[in-house]
């Protein structure tokens, strides 16, 4: 990480510190599920991709000719689909009036060109509404659970990639399943979109901020986690443990940076926990509940 990008993120961090996040109305959430086991960071070949954590296992199946999601758009995508599904209590949700209204929505500016944001947005969304999610969980061999569910039930987008300022005769939606609903706002789990937004140019970081947040808030005792424990949770493609273990801190130290009080050691085998405050309190509601 360099200086700029540094001193960036601590004069977010500052902002976030100095109004907390209900006075600021920025209290977001994220599905449980997908702070345990998290989606590709890079781009992936084929159809299907498996993260696993202990005895949990997630995987993400697309139809091949469109390809799975990965990188931080999907994960900001996420976010605000498990924001909006608890806020409004509904499974259709209102993408905004025009394109740069929703991207404003993500952080994103519109940038136009093969490698802009708006046609990136429009193909991780196009990846992240067209996937289905598998979990599982397996103990001792002889106990098995899981469930299987489509993220979106159908989905409509009227944007002009040209003209993202112009409002379309029609809303662009997208009605999650009801299975992907329930599981979204049944268990979610309170986050920071000030801090995703800070993080939002790594989905390492991301994936982090929200697994710590997470587990902060219900850490009673130290816990050590292993580095390979920890490599199959974040990011196997990173080739060996010490190069995913040198990754995982440098972007461990960013998000430190937006969560001071997350107390991490890290050990020559392991990631050590001790018992902080979370980011964002479970019981937080967010304005409109």
């Amino acid at each position: 990480m360099n200086n700029k990008n540094l001193n960036k993120l601590i004069t977010e961090a500052l902002a976030i510190e100095a109004e907390i996040a209900k006075e600021a109305d920025s209290i977001g959430y994220m599905a449980r599920v997908l702070t345990q086991a998290t989606l590709p960071h890079k781009k992936v070949i084929g159809s299907e991709f498996t993260r696993t954590n202990g005895l949990f296992s997630l995987t993400i199946l697309t139809p091949e000719k469109i390809g799975l999601p990965y990188g931080s758009v999907p994960r900001l995508l996420l976010a605000w689909l498990t924001t909006e599904a608890v806020r409004t209590k509904k499974t259709e949700l209102v993408l905004g009036h025009t394109l740069s209204e929703f991207m404003a929505q993500l952080g994103l500016v519109p940038t136009g060109g093969r490698w802009g944001t708006i046609t990136r947005l429009r193909e991780q969304m196009q990846r992240l509404f067209s996937s289905s999610i598998s979990c599982s969980y397996e103990k001792s061999g002889f106990v098995s659970a899981g469930m299987g569910l489509n993220i979106a039930k159908d989905y409509c987008l009227w944007w002009h990639p040209k003209k993202p300022e112009q409002a379309s005769m029609w809303q662009s939606t997208v009605t999650l399943s009801r299975d992907f609903f329930d599981e979204v706002t049944s268990r979610p789990i309170p986050i920071d979109m000030r801090a995703l937004n800070a993080l939002k140019r790594s989905p390492l970081a991301l994936d982090i901020y929200c697994w710590l947040t997470y587990r902060m808030s219900y850490l009673k005792k130290q816990t050590s986690i292993p580095w390979v424990a920890l490599e199959t949770q974040f990011g196997a493609e990173y080739g060996r443990t010490r190069d995913f273990k040198r990754k995982f801190l440098s972007q461990l130290k960013a998000v430190s940076t937006v969560y001071p009080e997350a107390k991490i050691e890290e050990g020559d085998t392991c990631l050590i926990l001790s018992p902080s405050k979370p980011h964002i309190p479970l019981v937080t509601s967010i304005k409109g509940e």
